[in-house]
């Protein structure tokens, strides 16, 4: 726990901190990062065992980026001007929250075609898609404060360690959340179902993660203490009493750095890159290689195991690839993140092309490599560029530049499926094309620390 110190303008720097310090400010990342995958590997799954059909799978995609573009601002908003010292600090009081209404709702949600609404109804896909909403809404409410954590008490000189252990741990939720359709089913849970009710293996996958997000979250607020206001200030410089507004937005985006705008143009093209890779692989794949498209066959189900064991391979290459970015010099940054995203659209094109479901190994793990970048630079960019006044609330609206792309590419995708021949594979050409410019887009960027 921090000592209070007289609150001054005079910026003392933040201190260097034990890595163990770090990694419990992040633990909770694992099980947070647990939901968000099952959510977005599960989700195309479940609607389609529902009875959706692909053509309108952009609908129920569009709420859970929706529900993160209103609520990060929100938080960081009101957590800049929280003080709970009783429930940690500032940013820890809103994770408490969002864990315990994101486990609520994982209990929820895989029960969608178990509740007798019956196959293709209205009421069971508007069912699972207001819990859908309810789970990222809640997700972003408990994700948030871990990036806000490493941006009010990390160093400049730790912070891509810092994010690097957030990466990290994603990525090893991501495999593990992934994988448990597929274990499961190894171990003997039934992984198919009567026609529109969700197989007990993705049910208990939920149950699982939902178990995993409670105990990790819990470890970390048990064990890290946020510094108090007046060091807060004295640690970034600013005046003590520079958060007890929240600030105009408009404003605030109109004194943003211009890394800001740039990284955002990045993320605009990534992001629309790997919504069609959660709304369309299972769909793709089951086509591709089960040679189905029936939601309700054993192939299918089989493809969305089989997306599963892929999406835990694009997260342990991104572990390992994270680890090698973390080793470019600050001078090289730009070169690892552009050639990351080139290597990431080669493995969303190779996907349009590949029928053996084992050559799709090397398609994730280019996936993979694009996704570490992804999780690794923006983040680090932009905190690099802020002081600590209204971090939090800036980091709430540069979730918009993950938010936006996804709607915009599920707006998109009614006109643009049809067009590219009511055809999910073809969707990954045009998510490959999103990607490479991304990729030409980091050309733009210049890294800049603040004073």
């Amino acid at each position: 726990m921090a000592t209070k110190q007289a609150a001054s303008t005079k910026k003392v720097g933040l201190p260097q901190l034990p890595a163990s310090r770090i990694w419990l400010m992040s633990l909770g990342f694992l099980g947070v990062q647990m939901a968000f995958t099952l959510q977005s590997s599960e989700m195309s799954r479940i609607f389609q065992t529902l009875g959706a059909d692909p053509n309108n799978l952009g609908w129920f995609f569009i709420l859970p980026p929706l529900a993160g573009l209103v609520v990060q601002p929100i938080i960081g908003s009101l957590s800049d001007r929280t003080w709970a010292p009783k429930l940690g600090g500032r940013r820890l009081p809103y994770l408490i929250l969002g864990t315990i209404v994101a486990a609520i709702v994982m209990f929820l949600l895989p029960n969608s075609g178990s509740l007798g609404f019956g196959y293709a109804s209205i009421a069971a896909l508007v069912f699972a898609a207001i819990t859908v909403a309810f789970l990222d809404l809640s997700s972003n409410i408990a994700m948030q404060p871990f990036k806000m954590m490493v941006g009010d008490m990390v160093n400049d000189d730790q912070k891509s360690y810092a994010y690097g252990i957030q990466s990290f741990l994603l990525n090893t939720g991501a495999v593990l959340a992934a994988i448990f359709p597929f274990l499961l089913t190894f171990f003997g849970v039934n992984n198919t179902a009567g026609k529109g009710v969700i197989p007990d293996s993705v049910i208990w996958s939920f149950y699982i993660g939902a178990g995993i997000l409670i105990l990790s979250t819990i470890f970390t607020i048990a064990r890290v203490r946020e510094y108090d206001p007046e060091t807060y200030a004295l640690y970034h410089g600013i005046d003590e009493n520079a958060n007890q507004t929240g600030g105009n937005w408009w404003e605030l985006l109109k004194k943003a750095p211009k890394i800001f705008w740039k990284v955002t143009l990045v993320q605009f093209f990534c992001w629309m890159a790997f919504q069609y890779l959660w709304t369309y692989s299972t769909g793709a794949i089951s086509i591709n290689v089960w040679h189905t498209a029936n939601a309700s066959s054993a192939g299918y189900q089989a493809a969305g195991n089989w997306y599963g064991i892929l999406s835990a391979v694009q997260s342990v290459a991104a572990v390992i690839w994270s680890y090698v970015l973390a080793h470019v010099s600050n001078g090289h940054h730009k070169l690892g993140y552009a050639l990351s995203l080139l290597l990431g659209a080669v493995g969303f094109i190779s996907i349009f092309f590949i029928t053996n479901q084992y050559a799709l190994i090397v398609s994730f793990i280019l996936v993979g490599m694009a996704w570490a970048a992804m999780n690794t630079y923006p983040l680090t960019m932009i905190t690099n560029a802020l002081t600590g006044e209204h971090m939090g609330t800036y980091l709430g609206l540069f979730n918009g530049s993950i938010c936006l792309p996804q709607i915009v590419a599920s707006l998109l995708s009614f006109g643009l499926y049809p067009l590219l021949g009511n055809s999910q594979a073809n969707m990954f050409v045009f998510a490959a094309i999103m990607l490479a410019l991304g990729a030409v887009s980091v050309h733009f960027i210049k890294e800049v620390y603040k004073i």
